[in-house]
């Protein structure tokens, strides 16, 4: 039994610390229409671990996370920089080219890899179920480090969402969210694989941006629907002997149609809301 209290205390503590900051961050890829930028970096980060290992270097060390950073603050350079100039081409589509092209040379360079196939399922699925203290301790403490700087700078990344022709410097602002966004990719994507952890970040967002424009509120919101769902995903998955990863996902999109469902029989119940 202890074991088993161990082993929920310890999933729930991760959970409860990842979506406060993956919630905040997908406001505003949300509210900027750059839907696709995290999966671009969340693919980077797991091509990242996969060149490392062509490399000889063994996934989920610290030189394989060193070598996702590169590939991540890379691709952040390149979401900051590339806009396309003609209103013909939006930019959520540069982001989506970005992700298939990075999706495809993951897939490549695996196939070239002994074993690559496992790799790759370890990327996409991650290993939730392995998450130790230690591994909680570490990302608290960047997620703590990230949540400051956000705070420090929030007027200039909501100015970016709300009017980005007031921010000087730009690319620069652009360049350190999606550095932002990259780190906790890094952090995250070798434990939940890339599909779970960019619903940790669009979906507790996306149901929050339904019901309040207010920042704050909309951290909150986000967090309590995205952690409760994650909680009734966990539990669902011991229960009924699921696979955990998938479980997460399916709970957060059940949370979410719930959310379309009540947003569309009470749509005056809109909170009206300001910056935060």
């Amino acid at each position: 039994m202890s074991d088993v209290v161990s082993f929920f205390a310890v999933q729930i503590a991760l959970l409860a610390i990842v979506l406060i900051l993956h919630t905040y961050i997908g406001l505003h890829i949300i509210r900027r229409t750059l839907i696709f930028s995290d999966l671009v970096l969340d693919q980077l980060a797991a091509f990242g671990a996969l060149a490392g290992i062509g490399l000889g270097i063994e996934y989920g060390t610290a030189q394989s996370y060193l070598s996702s950073m590169i590939a991540v603050l890379l691709g952040a350079l390149l979401l900051a920089l590339i806009r396309p100039r003609t209103l013909a081409i939006p930019r959520e589509a540069v982001i989506g080219i970005m992700y298939a092209l990075a999706l495809v040379a993951s897939l490549l360079l695996a196939d070239k890899l002994r074993g690559g196939e496992a790799y790759v399922t370890k990327t996409l699925a991650g290993s939730m179920l392995w998450v130790t203290w230690p591994v909680v301790g570490v990302t608290a403490i960047v997620y703590i480090i990230l949540m400051v700087f956000h705070c420090k700078f929030h007027r200039k990344f909501i100015a970016l969402v709300e009017n980005p022709s007031d921010v000087s410097d730009e690319n620069l602002w652009d360049f350190l969210l999606f550095a932002t966004q990259g780190v906790i990719t890094v952090l995250i994507v070798p434990i939940a694989g890339v599909l779970l952890a960019y619903a940790f970040l669009m979906i507790p967002a996306a149901i929050a941006a339904m019901f309040t424009t207010r920042w704050i509120g909309a951290v909150v919101v986000g967090w309590a629907i995205g952690f409760t769902a994650c909680v009734v995903g966990l539990f669902s998955s011991y229960a009924f002997d699921l696979p955990y990863g998938p479980s997460l996902v399916l709970s957060l999109g059940f949370f979410f149609a719930v959310s379309v469902v009540i947003r569309y029989l009470f749509p005056a119940g809109r909170m009206a809301g300001v910056q935060g």
